[in-house]
């Protein structure tokens, strides 16, 4: 069994039914044997690029917990036989680095499908490629709204809840909570971050304008954003929406710390892994911080008795005990993983990338271990958000604590 190595990941399992078997199963009917290249009776190729290094490489460990979801699924007999061989390239989230590594993996590779990308900026780099060349571009690990697009890139589709409904979220909480707040927003200059500013001021409607202070961006290249968050505090702002990855995020909540700025301070989904952001920024500086959640954080002690956990800390024990397990991180990780397989289980022999689309554009009520209660996995032929709700979360300084009723985070029609 090939393990994860620093470049290229060569993962011998496929996801067993979604998370594990005693969640799922599926029995697809059997036709003709088709294949697409990337597939034969014994494997399949999927391919993948990945920050294991620069700015974002603590979201890394998501594709090293892929990986070890992928080598228990095979040693489990594979998806209906054949074996994953799982190749994933560093890209250290720079887009033109990206770009080398996906045309590596389609035309010497050979790979079936593109799986689980990170990033907005490195995805959209691909973007136009993937659909032209009609691979796959499968569950992205970014939350931009542009993947929800099935008419324009039917070759590509989402996971996670998008960003610009995340930030209309954030932008009621205020509106309820601070009406007359002043708020400053922090986010990353590209696709990524325009999307929850877009959001936020989708949220606050007329309002958005009186309400905003100050937009302060940063590059994935700054070393740290300390002075953007000392302008913040010096603007006025009571009210700081933080939407950075966990690099900057971290360092914004230090600092905001360090210069004793205590605004009410909402930090996004993207950013709130108490090992990879908390912990870093010091669990003290992040007290009464406010996120969304749609998977369960498996520093929450209320879960301890809770199945689903219970598999995963079986799965994290196993399959991948150097993995982190107070960072959510390794919670998305194996929830990708099993969505993945579970649409490739779906496929049965007919393995082509038509058919993954189609079985990708098909899920209905998918329940997953480690989702939060009361969210499933609802795709169609014109909807590619496969996540669409999420829950509220207050930091106490030693944990999250959900609060309030499962949220719709769908953008208006």
């Amino acid at each position: 069994m090939k393990r994860v190595t620093r470049r290229t990941i060569l993962a011998t399992a496929p996801a067993a039914v979604a998370l594990a078997a005693p969640f799922l199963s599926i029995g697809p009917a059997r036709a003709a044997k088709q294949y697409d290249p990337g597939v034969t009776d014994t494997e399949i190729k999927i391919g993948n690029t990945a920050p294991y290094s620069g700015p974002a490489s603590n979201y890394g460990t998501i594709w090293k917990c892929e990986a070890a979801y992928f080598n228990m699924i095979n040693a489990q007999g594979g998806i209906n036989g054949r074996k994953i061989n799982f190749i994933s390239y560093d890209d250290a989230y720079s887009p033109p680095k990206t770009v080398e590594m996906t045309r590596k993996l389609v035309e010497q590779d050979d790979v079936f499908i593109i799986a689980g990308g990170a990033g907005t900026p490195t995805n959209t780099a691909i973007w136009k490629y993937m659909n032209e060349h009609k691979v796959p571009q499968l569950f992205v690990a970014t939350g931009a709204a542009k993947w929800d697009d099935p008419k324009g890139h039917p070759w590509t589709i989402g996971f996670q809840p998008n960003y610009q409904s995340e930030g209309r979220i954030y932008a009621a909480y205020i509106l309820k909570n601070k009406p007359d707040g002043k708020i400053g927003v922090l986010y990353q200059n590209d696709d990524f971050g325009k999307d929850y500013l877009k959001g936020v001021k989708d949220g606050l409607g007329d309002k958005a304008a009186s309400m905003i202070k100050m937009e302060a961006t940063y590059e994935t290249t700054d070393p740290t954003v300390d002075s953007q968050v000392v302008s913040l505090k010096a603007a006025g702002c009571d009210v700081f929406v933080n939407t950075a990855i966990n690099k900057f995020a971290a360092q914004a909540i230090r600092k905001a710390a360090e210069i004793e700025w205590r605004p009410l301070h909402i930090l996004s989904g993207i950013g709130n892994s108490v090992a990879g952001t908390l912990k870093p920024a010091g669990l003290e500086a992040s007290k009464g911080l406010v996120t969304d959640f749609f998977l369960k954080d498996p520093t929450d002690p209320q879960w301890k008795d809770d199945a689903g956990y219970k598999w995963w800390l079986g799965f994290m024990n196993e399959w991948y005990p150097e993995g982190d397990k107070n960072d959510g991180l390794n919670v998305f990780g194996p929830t990708v993983a099993a969505t993945i397989v579970y649409v490739l289980k779906a496929c049965g022999d007919e393995l082509t990338r038509a058919n993954v689309m189609k079985q990708a554009a098909n899920l209905h009520e998918l329940s997953l271990p480690m989702l939060l209660p009361g969210i499933t996995v609802n795709t169609s032929p014109t909807d590619f958000a496969p996540i669409k709700q999420v829950q509220l979360a207050r930091f106490d300084g030693e944990r999250w604590q959900l609060f309030g009723p499962v949220i719709s985070s769908a953008l208006p029609a």
